[in-house]
């Protein structure tokens, strides 16, 4: 006879409070990208077959991590009382059972209570638990405390949006990318319309498939301008990747072609739209500054010299057609974007849990960095802003020198940060990007985003850190 063990079932609640009326908070659930933006980064968690809505029975399908292997996750919205509650049933998945109940309670005009209630039990009864249960319940502690920062700092951002600014059509290119990868789920769930501006091949037709995707084909010169009339907003983060590879002559021209090249082709077309967008926000680089030592430097501030500087200014030029035209353009000059989902951090983060991260040359070169949420805020903010048009810098208020960085994440992670490369070993190991990116770099004060009125998510870097890290 075989013997099953009995499920054991905890139970995991967390409650806060939220600056939001409780319809308005269901509503933000129930949009689309609430399941990407409530995801913690350093969880590699993918969505299968999203959820169409919070209905009575609709179901989702994920995929998470169980070991080294992968498993599916079937879930279905069951009890839902619009702008109260809705809870979610494993149907197939990891847990034995888990049950898990989003409740908003109203206090009041303005705000509510957020709680999650999460009934599960692992399987193995009694060895289960006695193995895993404590990984489990430091993990949904893990995840909760970020679900609920993000969810309450979104809001509060949407709440801050102008009413007639609500409800916006806003075109993105580099819709896949590290950054816009973020930025899409936060708009969707601020109820905003958002359309993906993608690549064709030469040979292939631009025809639009859905209202949601428009396709260009920047290499050619090709973009249809009906698509582009009507847009509320248009945010253009396309180009290739500088810090992957080296830099081979033809991966410059690479870096430099899709920067320029497409930005041109965007905003001549955006020029020639009967209807143009009002404002368009067009990602830059802090890479403009060049190699500034210790030295504090604004938007004011001239271009340096070097390889990345020429890019930026190139591609900053590029945009000048649809200022021309009278669309209100924001060159939105990005530092270091910290998540765990890709970019530096993430090259970083396995020397470093290792325990074999160190220091990069000197060490005195400053680091101007941004938490990925800051980053999606920033260009929130350049969108609904009129102010706010030309150069400004995407970083946070506290740059720091990459020796200051590399204990600080040291600290964070609890390993030891004692093995440095030397400039010589970086060359060695990265070419000319070394110079460019690793051993020089910007003080950068982010002071138009400041006299503008932007509250910054994560002022300082430890506090950036542990966000996105969950620690």
């Amino acid at each position: 006879m075989i013997i099953h063990p009995q499920p054991i079932t905890e139970v995991f609640v967390l409650r806060s409070r939220i600056g939001a009326p409780a319809g308005t908070v269901f509503d933000w659930h129930a949009r689309p990208g609430a399941f990407e933006r409530l995801s913690p980064p350093w969880e590699d968690v993918r969505v299968v077959l999203p959820s169409p809505g919070i209905a009575e029975g609709t179901q989702a399908i994920i995929s998470v991590p169980v070991g080294p292997f992968r498993r599916e996750w079937v879930a279905e919205h069951r009890d839902v009382e619009t702008g109260v509650q809705f809870r979610d049933v494993q149907l197939s998945g990891p847990f034995a059972r888990w049950e898990h109940t989003h409740r908003m309670e109203s206090v009041g005009p303005g705000a509510c209570d957020l709680e999650d209630r999460i009934e599960y039990a692992l399987p193995g009864g009694w060895i289960g638990k006695t193995i895993g249960g404590g990984f489990v319940r430091k993990t949904l502690s893990r995840a909760f405390h970020y679900r609920h920062a993000v969810t309450a700092a979104d809001l509060a951002a949407h709440q801050r949006t102008p009413q007639e600014s609500r409800s916006m059509n806003i075109l993105i290119s580099g819709s896949t990318g590290l950054v816009a990868s973020s930025l899409i789920p936060f708009l969707t769930t601020g109820g905003h319309e958002v359309i993906r501006l993608l690549r064709v091949k030469a040979s292939s037709t631009l025809q639009s498939t859905s209202k949601e995707v428009v396709h260009w084909d920047p290499d050619g010169g090709r973009i249809n301008l009906d698509d582009l009339n009507g847009l509320d907003a248009v945010v253009h983060l396309a180009g290739e990747p500088v810090a992957s590879g080296r830099w081979t002559a033809a991966k410059k021209a690479r870096i430099r072609d899709s920067r320029v090249i497409g930005t041109r082709l965007l905003c001549e077309a955006l020029a020639k739209c009967d209807r143009p967008p009002p404002v368009l926000v067009s990602a830059s680089a802090i890479g403009f500054y060049g190699d500034r030592g210790d030295n504090v430097v604004t938007e004011a501030s001239a271009g340096g010299h070097g390889f990345l500087s020429e890019v930026c200014r190139e591609w900053e030029e590029a945009t000048r057609p649809a200022a021309e035209k009278g669309i209100r353009v924001v060159n939105l000059r990005v530092g270091v974007v910290l998540t765990p989902a890709g970019g530096a951090l993430a090259k970083m983060l396995t020397p470093f849990k290792m325990g074999v991260g160190g220091v990069l040359g000197s060490g005195q070169q400053y680091l101007s960095w941004i938490s990925i949420d800051d980053m999606i805020g920033a260009i929130h903010h350049a969108i609904i802003t009129p102010g706010l048009h030309g150069p400004v810098n995407a970083v946070a208020p506290a740059p720091v020198t990459n020796r200051e960085f590399t204990k600080t994440l040291g600290r964070v992670l609890r390993r030891p940060t004692i093995f440095p490369m030397p400039a010589f070993a970086a060359r060695l190991a990265f070419g000319e990007m070394a110079d460019e990116l690793l051993l020089t770099g910007q003080r950068v004060q982010p002071q138009r985003l400041l006299d503008s009125g932007y509250p910054f998510r994560h002022t300082t870097l430890e506090a950036a850190l542990r966000h996105v890290l969950g620690r």
